[in-house]
């Protein structure tokens, strides 16, 4: 099966990482498909299953890590699991697509560890923590907990920044969106 590239976009809830994946989705030029991840948490707001994720049960995540189906998977908070089924990936690759990931950043890195050459790991890192806080509240689909929680995590995810390939520093969405669009560009050009 002909490879294609894998685009790993990871960062902190609320960073605007799935704002820019949409944006780069959307250029024809690029031959983008979007990797759908399985999780086991609950649908929020608009979300449909198998577009934004696949929405599958704690036992049947269970069973996929037994039979070695996952890419990479994680366990982000208790009892709430996320993971890159391989058939996923090898289902755009058959269509001759490269892979974009919107993903944490535990599981971009071990994509990025796992398939080196074929992948570009960018993290979109936000203005600052505050921010993130009020973009979280904004948001109104999760509880304060729930988002205390997120920016707990935020802290721990920021330090690894400097494992990326590159970082994009969101300030401004539109300066990042064409930031993200530049690097993706070159990088699926390497290869052509």
């Amino acid at each position: 099966m002909q490879k294609g590239k894998l685009l790993v976009f990871s960062a902190p809830s609320g960073s605007g990482k799935t704002t820019i994946v949409r944006h780069l989705l959307a250029q024809p030029e690029l031959n983008l498909e979007f990797s759908v991840s399985c999780t086991t948490r609950a649908l929020r707001g608009e979300e449909v299953n198998g577009k934004d994720y696949y929405f599958i049960s704690i036992e049947e995540f269970k069973k996929h890590i037994k039979a070695e189906d996952f890419v990479e998977w994680e366990e982000v908070y208790r009892d709430n699991f996320y993971g890159t089924l391989k058939s996923e990936v090898e289902r755009i690759w058959a269509m001759g697509k490269n892979v974009i990931f919107d993903i944490d950043v535990a599981g971009g890195l071990r994509i990025k560890k796992k398939f080196p050459e074929e992948t570009l790991a960018v993290f979109v890192k936000p203005p600052s923590v505050d921010e993130l806080k009020r973009r979280l509240k904004e948001r109104s689909t999760e509880s304060d907990d729930k988002i205390n929680m997120r920016i707990a995590k935020a802290h721990v995810e920021l330090a690894t920044a400097p494992q990326f390939d590159k970082i994009i520093k969101n300030y401004d969405l539109d300066e990042a969106k064409k930031e993200a669009y530049q690097l993706v560009k070159e990088f699926i050009s390497i290869s052509e």
